[in-house]
């Protein structure tokens, strides 16, 4: 379905379980691809199959075919007015967990209090530049305010789970093979977040 946004339109594929809705998740894109990258369409199915009704949200850049993402703050205008829609229509069933991979990380870590989350999956979060450690944004992860799960490469160029760790104390860091892209094992990276969505 699209949702009109102060953006443009974004894009968003619904996937329901066969049974009863255990809550929804919403999934956001990184900057450099689509809803349809591995690591997303994994973690996409496998909720799907636990019970969670999964929504993954293109962006308006994307689905207009542009190339370069905007800035953070309208990155996050447009996902709350989908979020808004979503709602008003009853599509958000259950607990709502805000999630996505990289830039769509950050977007769901800055939104997740005003949207009422009950917790946050933040793939591949670039927490710094690559080779810029000082450029941290580790203050997106500590105001989350709910059980946030980061799920990071071991190499990435971003952050090492290690780093993470160190700069969010109290966030769960699930360190999986690979570097930013998560395309090493994308079984890894589904083992990581379906326990943790279990326990909300």
């Amino acid at each position: 379905m699209n949702v009109d946004t102060p953006l443009g339109p974004a894009r968003v594929l619904r996937r329901d379980p066969a049974g009863a809705v255990r809550g929804t998740l919403v999934l956001g894109h990184g900057a450099g691809g689509g809803i349809d990258s591995p690591e997303l369409a994994a973690v996409t199915d496998a909720a799907a199959g636990a019970g969670w009704r999964a929504l993954g949200v293109e962006q308006p850049w994307r689905v207009a075919g542009k190339r370069i993402a905007p800035a953070p703050p309208r990155l996050d205008l447009a996902w709350q007015a989908v979020l808004t829609r979503l709602r008003d229509d009853g599509v958000l069933a259950g607990p709502l967990v805000l999630g996505g991979r990289s830039a769509g990380a950050r977007v769901a870590c800055r939104t997740a209090g005003e949207q009422g989350a009950a917790g946050v999956v933040a793939l591949a979060f670039p927490l710094h530049p690559p080779g810029r450690p000082e450029k941290s944004r580790a203050d997106e992860l500590a105001r989350v305010g709910v059980p946030l799960l980061v799920v990071q490469g071991e190499t990435d160029a971003f952050g090492t789970p290690a780093e993470v760790a160190a700069t969010a104390p109290g966030v769960q860091v699930a360190a999986v093979p690979g570097d930013h892209a998560l395309k090493k094992d994308v079984a890894a990276v589904v083992a990581a977040v379906l326990p943790w969505l279990a326990g909300l």
